[in-house]
């Protein structure tokens, strides 16, 4: 980790977060946020856009990836299990469509969507009893930035 630490000020991110859900995808942009300063990336260096739902999120982070002014995109969200099929469409496409982005612009896409059978499990993800997901979005995102710097 010291080494994503190191190269914090330098790393240029963006990040994107649905806002179906809030309650739940604002802690997880709060603790990205929060985790991102304590290693050292300047609030200049992070771009933010929110989008109305978890399946805008991978046509927001291909554009931000063609833009090219980005190190690594996160993206945030929650789909939570109702009561009908919807959850898995939903699902299904917000995930193929991230590794998408990823693979097609070489870029690193940290997955943070919680994908959820209930309320109560996207809770203990956001700062409860499993962790905290953003937080460890971003730990993710400094480290592959930093292994991308190591295999350009």
């Amino acid at each position: 980790m010291k080494q994503a630490t190191a190269r914090g000020a330098e790393a240029a991110l963006a990040i994107v977060v649905s806002l179906f859900n809030e309650e739940i995808t604002s802690a997880l942009l709060a603790g990205a946020l929060a985790r991102l300063a304590e290693l050292g990336v300047p609030e200049k260096n992070i771009k933010v856009v929110k989008v109305p739902g978890a399946v805008e999120i991978p046509l927001t982070a291909k554009i931000l990836a063609q833009s090219k002014k980005y190190e690594a995109l996160i993206c945030l969200g929650a789909v939570i299990r109702g009561e009908t099929s919807h959850y898995d469409y939903v699902c299904s496409q917000v995930s193929e469509g991230c590794q998408n982005v990823m693979l097609t612009y070489d870029l690193p896409v940290i997955f943070g969507v919680l994908t959820t059978e209930n309320e109560a499990q996207a809770r203990a993800r956001v700062g409860g009893t499993i962790g905290h997901k953003g937080r460890e979005a971003a730990d993710a995102a400094l480290q592959m930035i930093t292994v991308m710097r190591g295999l350009i």
